[in-house]
């Protein structure tokens, strides 16, 4: 118990140095514009090959992130939504709004990651459990596409953490990534890898409603 709360008391003062640090980033270089190669740009895109894909560490996604739910609901990715609706023309605008309102769906409103930890924070609570590595899984979907999800393991049976997690953020190899889809279950690994309508979506807590715009306009 002590070293749970010393390391949320960790989480909580780092907090602001954490906000600096995706500070710099966010508005020096937007993430559209970090540096990819193009083997890594078409990885982003769902195109690779099965053995480039390499394991990564839970520290690729360190930092303090925000769910973009509550942005979804109040209309403020309205623009996101139409500039999709307009380039794809398989949706609506309403059609993608239920979309992504399904996807997003979280009572989890921030994320804390350190040292193999990961604190889940909602409205009226704090979770947190250190997680150990599982692999990854390679998804081949319908449109021909394909993901990866790096699967990770909560073995402390007194916390209140999901027991399995997975993250997918379009990366297939060791990088600190800029946002991420993190599917979560106290069932399996298997029965999670199945899931594909439920994908709390989470960016740097420092970026606001404008910054995220951005980002996904530009993904």
């Amino acid at each position: 118990m002590l070293r749970k709360h010393s390391h949320l008391s960790l989480i909580t003062l780092g907090l602001c140095a954490t906000v600096i640090s995706f500070n710099l980033s966010a508005h020096g270089k937007h993430g559209h514009e970090h540096q990819q190669s193009d083997a890594m740009r078409k990885a982003s895109e769902g195109i690779f090959e099965d053995n480039n894909v390499i394991d990564r560490a839970l520290s690729d996604w360190d930092g303090v992130w925000q769910s973009i739910n509550p942005y979804l609901l109040k209309g403020d990715l309205d623009p996101v939504l139409i500039n999709k609706s307009k380039k794809n023309k398989d949706k609506t605008v309403e059609e993608y709004r239920e979309y992504y309102k399904k996807g997003y769906a979280t009572d989890i409103n921030m994320i804390g990651i350190e040292n193999n930890t990961i604190d889940f924070h909602t409205a009226e609570s704090v979770s947190s459990c250190q997680y150990t590595y599982s692999g990854f899984k390679i998804m081949h979907y319908d449109s021909g596409k394909k993901g990866v999800r790096y699967l990770f393991e909560c073995k402390d049976v007194n916390s209140k953490s999901p027991k399995y997690v997975q993250f997918s953020d379009h990366i297939i190899e060791p990088q600190k990534s800029h946002h991420f889809h993190i599917y979560m279950s106290n069932e399996s690994q298997e029965k999670l890898l199945k899931e594909m309508d439920n994908w709390p979506t989470f960016y740097p807590i420092s970026l606001d409603k404008d910054d995220i715009i951005h980002e996904m306009s530009h993904h």
